[in-house]
């Protein structure tokens, strides 16, 4: 069920093919401030306790592929990949928007998750930079590609599974995108997701982030995560 409705959504705008159309063991790069290669803890070693457990997201990238973490979005490091998972980031550089910006013309796939009100409990202190990002700050390379990421503060929090392409994704305190009216862009549930054919390359976007959160009472995260990847990733 969830392969055939991810056909129809890729179907709808435009891209067509089967599987993720990369080579086996490609790696995939990722950027982030959310915990998934280290300990949400300020103990030291927190990683090499033998109770510590890796974050389950971290595993569902390597079956598509090693992991490549990304200090900076500019230079070799970006140019050697293909494939990309940004999720919620730091805010961007000048030099890191126009580099991600030309990568992606150029036939990079991005998965972006973008939350305008991060939900996710951390142990680091307000201030502390390991503490991960509160507020997606990507105006100006939302705006290259056509978007805006807007928030409803009305909303009330709390955690609800939301249809996205297809695929039941929990979500709290979600933004919405919308578009500057190109035709390269598609926007699903109500805007919560964003896909766009930007030059050669592929951006699909989430403008939440609650489905990385590490516990999953739900079971739907591993899924959800995925089926985003495989969006992202798939043969165009």
């Amino acid at each position: 069920m969830i392969l055939a409705a991810l056909g129809l959504a890729l179907a709808a705008i435009g891209w067509l093919g089967s599987g993720r159309g990369t080579s086996p063991g490609e790696s995939v790069g990722l950027f982030t401030s959310l915990p998934i290669l280290w300990s949400d803890s300020p103990e030291l070693g927190a990683e090499l306790r033998e109770d510590s457990k890796p974050h389950w997201a971290r595993k569902v990238i390597e079956q598509r592929g090693n992991i490549d973490p990304l200090d900076v979005l500019t230079g070799p490091s970006l140019a050697k990949l293909h494939r990309l998972v940004i999720a919620q980031p730091r805010p961007l550089g000048p030099a890191e928007n126009v580099a991600l910006d030309a990568w992606v013309r150029g036939g990079g796939q991005v998965l972006l998750l973008a939350d305008p009100a991060l939900t996710q409990d951390s142990q680091f202190q307000l201030g502390d930079p390991r503490r991960p990002q509160a507020v997606a700050l990507l105006s100006p390379i939302l705006g290259r590609w056509g978007l805006d990421l807007l928030f409803d503060d009305s909303q009330q929090l709390g955690e609800f599974s939301a249809e996205v392409l297809g695929v039941p994704t929990p979500v709290n305190l979600p933004g919405h995108f919308a578009t500057h009216g190109q035709g390269n862009c598609k926007l699903w549930a109500e805007g919560l997701a964003a896909t766009c054919a930007i030059g050669k390359g592929r951006v699909v976007a989430l403008a939440d982030a609650a489905v990385l959160e590490s516990t999953d009472p739900s079971g739907q995260r591993p899924k959800a995560f995925a089926a985003l990847l495989d969006a992202a990733f798939a043969a165009r």
